[in-house]
């Protein structure tokens, strides 16, 4: 075999150019295996398994600097800088991120899982380069479906005025997670079908250099493109148009279904581990699809991850115009949101909460300053989310419950959510967040009679003395666990409140605890710099009232086990008991 052999791009250049296709058979089979058993991003990689052999083939890394855009197809990189055991022994397979990573491997130059930052950061290398008075090639590599975020575009447009060497290879399978969509993708069409010979080319008229690959899957027709673009003297694209998911029947046919795979059985494609429960994607997805039917005005918008709000492509085709994929644009996605609802629409805008943080400045100002009554719904903003660097959710508290106008709510059952969701877009008053609880889906069957229009009026659940627990969304279900077993180990009955609001205080319930509790403790899923047990905290600092604010520690963690930063942030129920006897004591 020719990739045990491969412990860096000077074994790849060593293998004459009609072997390289039996290698790039090997990275798919090792691939095709791995993610079978461990997961991951399955089509973006099988689509780039030539082009890196070619990449590493032409340029001499890590001189020449390659920098991939979110980084999710640089498995067969890593395959080929030394890291190929990650890749063919299952016991290694966690020695390896999914992403890019430089404590990995010098050929590795950023850490970084969000879309539409390889150019821009290609730029800073190839800039730093000229101002030392350095050689090398610099190379940024990006998706079709980046091009549709902003940063993207603003790279590519500071690029033309570089003045130096940069490569940015456009790697067009035409698709981003989903379908592609806007009008750049008409262009990329043309160009693909002119083989990059139409008039009208996007990457030109941005000032750029330009050539076509139409076989990107050939190595040897990519190792002939490259060679002739290496030590250019301006800003170059080439454009490759690659197969996603090559190499595997259902990948190439279900594109979208295959850009992400938990483990599955190679023979039918089938996951190994079907997920039955409920999950809060669909209970959004059921609940819109009858808003919309009811209600013309109702419009739900995705920024290229339908699937957060539950939109498979059969519900986006039965959703129609009133169902918005914007395409990797999180900042186009709010904005269009607030125009929506300054003009009579009622729009709901479902995110992941690693991406909301790319929309602060939308928010803050298309947004709440002009006080739209826009919805936004934030997924896995959880300690129970997503774990890599690249992905957390746990800045959303701090980061959004701090503007102006802006009500973030935490719901703790499915009942409340959907009471929330009902009352966010009927109402006109304020813009609204939807912060929802990390885990399994709870449902209480409960029916929720609050008026959510009377704003930060905390629900006192269990009425108590001498503690307090504020147990905010996913967490007000330890709320009541800590109390549980404060009544066994200490005979203390404490107060628990499910808040609701992340955005405001009761003060009048708050004030009326000083009667008959000496302490107060917050429970949050998030980062507590900035969070909201703070701003209990805040309300009590003049008073005798001793607070505990327990919640995660400002840091990035990476790829982490739950139950291991549950117990490092003091946040069992057994810790948060002997913490609180304590200063009880």
């Amino acid at each position: 075999m020719y990739i045990e052999k491969i412990n860096g791009p000077d074994d790849v250049k060593k293998i004459e150019v009609s072997e390289l296709p039996k290698l790039a058979e090997e990275m798919r089979y090792a691939l095709l295996i791995r993610a079978s058993k461990h997961g991951g991003h399955f089509g973006p990689n099988f689509g780039m398994v030539e082009a890196t052999i070619a990449l590493h083939y032409v340029f001499d890394s890590p001189k020449d600097k390659i920098v991939f855009d979110v980084s999710h197809q640089s498995y067969p990189h890593k395959m080929l800088t030394g890291r190929k055991d990650a890749y063919l022994y299952e016991e290694h397979y966690d020695d390896v991120s999914g992403y890019t990573n430089p404590h990995e491997s010098a050929h590795d130059f950023f850490t970084v899982g969000h879309t539409s930052t390889s150019v821009s950061l290609a730029c800073g290398l190839a800039k730093a380069r000229d101002l030392n008075g350095e050689d090398g090639n610099v190379i940024a590599v990006i998706g079709d479906g980046s091009l549709s975020g902003g940063e993207a575009l603003e790279g590519l447009d500071y690029a033309a005025e570089l003045g130096g060497n940069l490569i940015i290879v456009v790697n067009d399978n035409d698709m981003s997670i989903a379908e592609n969509h806007g009008g750049i993708y008409q262009n990329l069409k043309l160009l693909r079908e002119t083989n990059g010979q139409a008039e009208c080319n996007l990457f030109c008229a941005m000032g750029l250099d330009y050539i076509y690959v139409d076989h990107g899957n050939d190595v040897a027709e990519l190792i002939q493109a490259f060679a002739s673009v290496k030590d250019s003297k301006k800003a170059i694209v080439v454009h490759i148009n690659t197969l996603k998911g090559k190499g595997y029947a259902p990948a190439e046919q279900h594109k979208e279904q295959w850009h992400f795979n938990g483990p599955f059985h190679i023979e039918t494609g089938k996951p190994l581990y079907e997920m039955e429960e409920e999950d809060y994607s669909d209970v959004t997805c059921n609940y819109l699809m009858k808003k919309m039917k009811e209600d013309p005005a109702v419009v739900a918008i995705t920024s290229g991850t339908p699937t957060v709000l539950g939109f498979t492509e059969d519900k986006r085709k039965e959703a129609g115009r009133q169902f918005v994929d914007v395409g990797i644009a999180e900042e186009t996605a709010v904005a269009l949101a607030a125009g929506i609802a300054a003009n009579g629409g009622k729009p709901v805008y479902g995110v992941y909460s690693t991406f909301v943080q790319r929309t602060f400045d939308q928010i803050a100002q298309d947004v709440c300053i002009n006080n739209s009554p826009v919805t936004i719904v934030t997924f896995s903003g959880s300690v129970y989310g997503m774990n890599d660097v690249t992905h957390l959710g746990l800045q959303d508290i701090p980061m959004m419950a701090n503007i102006p106008n802006l009500v973030y709510l935490a719901p703790t059952t499915k009942e409340e959510y959907l009471a929330m969701l009902d009352w966010s877009i009927e109402q006109k008053e304020h813009p609204i967040a939807i912060k929802l609880p990390g885990g399994d889906v709870i449902s209480d069957g409960k029916e929720v009679t609050k008026d959510f229009s009377i704003l930060n009026k905390y629900e006192m659940t269990r009425k108590g003395s001498k503690v307090a627990i504020l147990g905010l969304g996913t967490f007000y279900g330890l709320g009541n666990d800590v109390a549980d077993l404060m009544k066994e180990k200490a005979g203390i009955d404490a107060t628990v409140i499910n808040p609701y609001y992340i955005t405001g205080l009761d003060e009048e319930m708050l004030e009326d605890l000083k009667k008959d509790h000496s302490v107060v403790i917050t429970l949050e899923d998030g980062i507590l710099d900035g969070g909201f047990g703070e701003k209990i905290a805040r309300f009590y600092g003049d008073s005798t009232m001793k607070v505990l604010n327990f919640g995660l520690k400002k840091e990035f963690l990476d790829r982490y086990n739950v139950t291991e930063v549950l117990k490092d942030n003091h946040l069992t129920k057994e810790q948060i008991v002997e913490d609180a006897a304590r200063i009880l004591a």
